[in-house]
């Protein structure tokens, strides 16, 4: 059974939503936010709270419930604060900076890379070394933070990359000298 799914979705007042033909939307002060919900599981609005019911009550109907639970929330938490993911550029003459909708970053090959931002990403750059990804779609937002990551994945000697603000990269030992 699934736990997550059970728990009610908190609505805060300035968020309208409306639920009609399988089409949720989800509308705030940040933005708007629009999903299909699956057909093996239905929505509630009720007080001030949604509520997700699965159709039947088998494995893989409480499984979306909790997976429907979870992104419904996320829609919500978007259109109302908003998400941020804050990436670290590591190693000597790596940076980036921001032009209109592109990130233009020197990660160490033999010429910049122009990474356009989606549509709903917006990016800002501190100390030309810290990337801070903001948008209300968490998904989208996640995708956009690996795609960056994946330009240069940090090493395991020096630590030199792209790497998550939270991540911790395991460093390896370099060749012992011989005597």
């Amino acid at each position: 059974m699934s736990r997550v799914g059970k728990k009610p979705i908190p609505l805060p007042e300035k968020v309208k939503i409306s639920y009609a033909d399988r089409q949720l939307t989800v509308e705030g002060q940040k933005g708007k936010l629009s999903r299909e919900i699956h057909p093996e599981v239905d929505l509630q609005i009720v007080e001030g709270q949604i509520l997700v019911t699965p159709l039947a009550e088998t494995r893989q109907g409480q499984a979306l419930r909790g997976l429907t639970r979870s992104l419904v929330a996320n829609m919500v938490i978007g259109v109302d604060t908003g998400f941020e993911r804050v990436l670290e550029i590591i190693g000597i003459g790596y940076r980036a900076e921001v032009q209109g909708s592109t990130i233009v970053f020197n990660l160490g090959y033999s010429h910049p890379i122009q990474f356009p931002l989606p549509e709903g990403i917006t990016a800002r750059i501190e100390k030309n070394n810290v990337i801070k990804l903001a948008g209300i779609d968490k998904e989208l937002l996640g995708q956009t933070a690996a795609r960056v990551r994946k330009l240069r994945p940090p090493e395991p000697y020096k630590g030199k990359g792209v790497k998550y603000q939270e991540e911790y990269i395991q460093r390896k030992a370099g060749k012992a000298g011989t005597k």
